[in-house]
């Protein structure tokens, strides 16, 4: 059974649109021990959303975990983890933050509460509102 998680990127530094011409990406650059945990809790097959971080922040598209979790090739602390991923698909609206904090039902997201979190679960029920929100059915 598959998990949903958030990932938030700054799109100057990697964007959606990289994403989605590279076809694949390796996650890297998480430090946050609890960033960490969270990849390290991923699977194949887990879904993703790809949230841009920064001027406009909003969900912006769905991806999928292809590789699980495994020590980051770049770099010299073994604690440091990444996962590989492929792009799914956009969203057909990108749901922004302010859309997503105007949800009561969603006040309780990792989004919301630790903003500063780059990786983050989302629960069944939250993804669904999200999705719904962006468009997809």
């Amino acid at each position: 059974m598959a998990e949903h998680w958030l990932l938030k990127t700054e799109p100057s530094t990697y964007s959606w649109e990289q994403l989605l011409q590279d076809g694949r990406a390796t996650w890297d650059g998480v430090r946050n021990p609890t960033a960490l945990k969270h990849l390290r809790s991923m699977s194949a097959g887990d879904e993703l959303m790809i949230y841009h971080s920064g001027k406009d922040p909003a969900v912006i598209g769905l991806a999928r975990v292809t590789r699980a979790a495994y020590p980051d090739p770049k770099a010299k602390e073994p604690k440091l983890v990444v996962v590989d991923l492929a792009p799914v698909r956009p969203l057909p609206t990108p749901v922004s933050l302010a859309a997503i904090k105007a949800d009561p039902r969603l006040l309780t997201m990792d989004l919301v509460r630790i903003s500063r979190l780059s990786v983050q679960p989302v629960s069944k029920e939250q993804w669904a509102i999200i999705l719904k929100a962006g468009g997809i059915r």
